[in-house]
């Protein structure tokens, strides 16, 4: 035991060599903040400031090393072989005090505060002296204060000062809100360049061409002695083969400065033509027969009546495939079951189908911007189970059931007049048929012809006015679903008569030769199908047991369904339709906090088999039964 255990006193640690350090980084990263505090003090204090900046009668003082630093403008200036290098004071030309003042003190800083007041000086300034930062929060500053009254004015701001990015916005933003736009005094001051650069925009977002003629001739009349001049150049970009007959006629047709004009005259009877020979439409077809596509229109999918069992609905739902969700929609006046839905222009149309108790010769149309449905004219005929599809901006509605006998007749639907006329009949009479366009021609599909399941196909081309027989398909399908995708006429499930379908085939037009394609993962009949980002998308139906709501996707590419979501409500007999809307997501989740459990339920139609009899009842019913 050592002297140290025996007293209790620890022993010293040894001497060592300590371990060698290569290297210790202090790092305080407020050092570059605290120092250009001290510096800007510096500033304001008028310590070693070395160069003065005249504006006027106003003079600055600052560092070069700072302004240099924050500034290529000043770092040429201090650097470059310019007479103000050497110079203790120097004169700026083009620049407001202010704003400069700003920029000297963001030099320092980093912060600047951006107003309605400074930033028309403060974003000119700050792209002279090329201090990008401060130029981009301006335009960012100005984007977030876009509005109806000074859009224009900040694209001319935008437009002057080489500010791209705002430029674009501020015009997209114009065309978005045209209608609130062209009340303001501003679009009345605007140039000949800018109304044509306005009006001849296919992104123009308007209800109605209508609309735009009357902005044009606003414009016009602000000053018609300078601006008369321009009403042919102007009206070629009015697309009046899109306004109403009546409007053409009565507005239109009567204007001085249209009449007094001979080459408006030749615009104007070209629209008439366009409306008096329907049947040559697609001869006419150009950019004035085109709807205008404006920014920020997404593809919305509707699912629209239909039913279960004794249930008939006339509620709707609507799916986003962006947010992959289903919504509802405002119900129709009436319960539609085999009805025909189409969308044509930005509306959607339901027409004919069956209630519950008879089949219906009525129609009404939806508008997706407010939520609501609208009677239009009712069909001559009374017809369920129909087929229907749009082309060049008619509406066509094919064979069906009138209650007593399966139909042969065809009738066409006019939007511009809001007038039905016959057109020639089908070679066969088709209930459950559906109807495409392929290459400006209509093509039903199978049905039934009151003894035989179909199989037969013919085509209708309008400029010849006469239906045509084409090959036949492979299976015998009636109540089926079909769509046009990449020129090509698809064709699934349906009924043989027999059994509810699950195959598929589709109509090759340029070889006129039908080719299967993979069977659906259920089987369908009266269900319908759209088309849907190069793709295709089956909804509802009946399988023989039960009302459907799953939908399934095709992909043309792999040749290959998948299931995918599905609807909240069962519907067989259901319609469907793709278009293009504005936010709907928005629009209809604040209709159905507004209007409650109503909108969301919608109606049905309650049949009570063997009554003959129909209540109407605010609660879905949904059923696995077979579909009505």
């Amino acid at each position: 035991m050592s002297e140290h255990e025996e007293t209790g006193i620890e022993e010293p640690p040894t001497c060592e060599s300590p371990e060698p350090m290569s290297c210790y980084l202090h790092h305080d990263p407020d050092h570059p903040m605290s120092s250009f505090s001290v510096i800007n003090k510096m500033r304001v204090n008028i310590q070693l400031c070395d160069v003065s900046l005249r504006v006027g009668d106003s003079v600055t003082k600052a560092h070069r090393l700072v302004l240099a630093s924050s500034s290529p403008y000043f770092y040429a200036m201090f650097n470059d072989d310019m007479a103000e290098k050497l110079q203790s004071e120097v004169e700026l030309h083009d620049v407001d005090l202010g704003a400069l003042q700003l920029l000297i003190e963001y030099s320092y800083t980093g912060q600047v505060h951006i107003t309605d007041e400074n930033v028309q000086v403060l974003l000119p300034a700050s792209s002279l002296l090329q201090i990008n930062s401060v130029r981009d929060a301006c335009c960012t500053f100005l984007m977030k204060q876009l509005h109806p009254t000074n859009c224009l004015g900040i694209r001319q701001f935008a437009e002057t000062h080489s500010c791209n990015e705002l430029r674009t916005r501020s015009h997209r933003y114009a065309l978005q809100n045209f209608e609130e736009v062209v009340k303001t005094e501003e679009f009345l001051f605007l140039s000949y360049s800018e109304v044509e650069d306005l009006v001849s925009n296919d992104k123009l977002n308007v209800v109605s061409e209508e609309q735009v003629f009357v902005a044009v001739m606003d414009w016009i009349k602000h000053n018609p002695s300078e601006r008369s001049q321009y009403i042919a150049q102007l009206l070629g970009h009015v697309r009046l083969a899109q306004m109403s007959k009546m409007f053409l006629l009565n507005v239109v047709e009567t204007e001085p400065l249209v009449r007094s004009e001979p080459s408006c005259k030749d615009l104007l009877l070209g629209a008439m033509k366009y409306h008096l020979l329907p049947d040559q439409r697609s001869d006419f077809a150009s950019k004035q027969t085109e709807q205008r596509s404006p920014d920020g229109l997404m593809p919305y999918i509707f699912a629209i009546g239909g039913g279960s069992l004794f249930t008939i609905h006339s509620a709707g739902e609507c799916y986003n495939p962006r947010h992959d969700r289903w919504l509802p929609i405002a119900p129709m006046s009436k319960c539609r079951s085999r009805a025909g839905i189409v969308s044509l222009g930005k509306l959607i149309y339901a027409i004919g189908g069956y209630d519950g108790i008879v089949d219906l010769s009525s129609a009404e149309c939806y508008d997706p911007n407010c939520n609501k449905w609208s009677a239009v004219t009712s069909l001559g005929t009374k017809r369920s189970c129909l087929g229907i599809s749009a082309n060049h901006g008619l509406l066509y509605v094919c064979g069906g059931f009138d209650g007593a006998s399966c139909l042969s007749s065809v009738e066409r639907y006019d939007p511009l007049t809001g007038v039905w006329s016959s057109c020639p009949s089908m070679t066969t009479r088709r209930r459950y048929c559906r109807v495409s366009v392929v290459d400006n021609c209509l093509y039903a599909l199978g049905g039934f012809d009151s003894t035989n399941y179909q199989s037969t196909v013919e085509r209708y081309d309008p400029r010849m006015s006469k239906w045509m027989t084409v090959p036949a398909m492979s299976s015998r399908r009636s109540s089926c679903a079909v769509a046009t995708l990449d020129d090509m006429l698809y064709c699934v499930g349906g009924n043989d008569g027999t059994m509810c379908m699950s195959s598929g085939e589709r109509l090759n037009v340029r070889r006129n030769a039908w080719e299967p394609i993979a069977t659906m993962q259920c089987r369908r009949a009266t269900h319908d199908m759209v088309e849907l980002d190069g793709g295709l998308l089956v909804l509802g139906g009946n399988d023989s047991n039960s009302s459907l709501h799953s939908t399934e996707r095709y992909d043309p590419r792999i040749n290959r369904w998948t299931m995918s979501t599905p609807m909240p409500t069962r519907r067989s007999s259901v319609g469907a339709a793709l278009l293009y809307c504005f936010n709907m997501d928005g629009k209809l989740t604040a209709a159905a906090a507004a209007g409650g459990s109503a909108i969301l339920s919608g109606g049905v139609a309650m049949v009570t088999a063997g009554s003959g009899t129909a209540s109407v009842t605010s609660s879905p019913y949904k059923s696995t039964a077979t579909s009505v």
